[in-house]
């Protein structure tokens, strides 16, 4: 945790988040980035803005992990507790702007909840 220098490869990886709000995976990051920087240094990155409260990860199907934006965290709390949806056909993942509540079990504390829905997203089901 601590203050991220934005040095170029910080910028280019935010930059690629800008582009919109959709959440990218592991394995496209990259893909695309892979004549800017090399894996390690994606991996790195991505860990660090984790770290700070800019991404937050969860696992899409097949167990690859995917990065979106964070809303309201902080490096010490993240408050963008959500579920995610990815397409079946297309394989667009979103985030989902509603509440999930996560029940409390007796004698255990959760401390990370990692919902997915899949399905058609509105281009897909339309088709």
């Amino acid at each position: 945790m601590g203050v991220l220098r934005k040095t170029k490869s910080v910028e280019i990886v935010l930059h690629e988040f800008a582009k919109d709000s959709s959440a990218i995976s592991v394995i496209t990051l990259v893909e695309r980035l892979g004549s800017k920087m090399n894996k390690t240094t994606v991996y790195r990155i991505l860990n660090k803005l984790e770290d700070d409260g800019v991404l937050h990860s969860f696992l899409g199907k097949n167990g690859h992990k995917w990065y979106a934006k964070c809303n309201g965290c902080s490096a010490t709390v993240h408050q963008d507790i959500h579920p995610h949806f990815q397409c079946i056909s297309c394989g667009k993942v979103d985030c989902l702007d509603i509440n999930v509540v996560i029940p409390e079990i007796k004698n255990r504390k959760v401390e990370v909840s990692q919902i997915l829905l899949q399905g058609k997203c509105e281009e897909c089901y339309i088709k």
